[in-house]
């Protein structure tokens, strides 16, 4: 469980093709206390530590994870946002984040407003209605909250407003417009959904 506080920027050091991809992290956290068997969420990803070493630390990625992910994201020098998993009795400072991708979006405009960055990102029509005015969603594994919803013919185009600091601490500093960007739906929007489903079936 995560809260999409990004708590550090890492890079992919290196890939190593097995049966599953075998991806080694740099990073800045104190991985002398990173335990094996750990869950760090890498752009939204949660992924399990496999092996560490000083400055950095490997994961498995399955053929069904590099398949529900945006692409290009397991190619080496690409930078991940990472966060490792919630302890009891930390600060909530974003929303419930489960690290489990439910989609993938394209970035469809990048604009300056102010000294914020408005960005505009195109989602599947499977995943449009979860999708709320004032509400939570992941992007990448960062919180952000939703501006503004517009359904269109396949889906549904949503704004989201990127400040300076929440630039500067995560990888959407350089992002641009025919990205493609992990999304994960609010998890009560999920089971409201679930919930409602049931209800009419019965």
């Amino acid at each position: 469980m995560f809260t999409g506080i990004i708590t550090d920027i890492g890079h992919i050091k290196a890939i190593e093709p097995r049966g599953d991809l075998r991806v080694v992290i740099a990073t800045t956290y104190d991985t002398a206390g990173l335990s094996l068997g750990a869950s760090v969420a890498c752009s939204g990803v949660c992924l399990t530590v496999v092996a560490k070493a000083e400055g950095e630390f490997s994961v498995d990625v399955s053929g069904e994870t590099q398949s529900r992910t945006a692409a290009g994201q397991w190619v080496a020098g690409r930078r991940l946002n990472l966060e490792r998993a919630l302890k009891v009795g930390d600060e909530l400072g974003g929303h419930i984040v489960t690290g489990h991708v439910d989609a993938v979006g394209r970035i469809e405009s990048v604009e300056p407003v102010g000294d914020s960055t408005r960005i505009t990102i195109g989602v599947p029509k499977d995943i449009a209605p979860f999708v709320a005015e004032k509400g939570s969603i992941s992007l990448d594994g960062v919180s952000l909250t939703v501006n503004s919803v517009v359904d269109t013919a396949d889906g549904a185009r949503f704004t989201i407003n990127i400040i300076p600091h929440t630039a500067q601490w995560t990888t959407f500093d350089t992002i641009k417009a025919g990205d493609e960007i992990n999304i994960e739906i609010d998890v009560l929007a999920r089971y409201l959904a679930r919930m409602k489903q049931a209800v009419a079936a019965a």
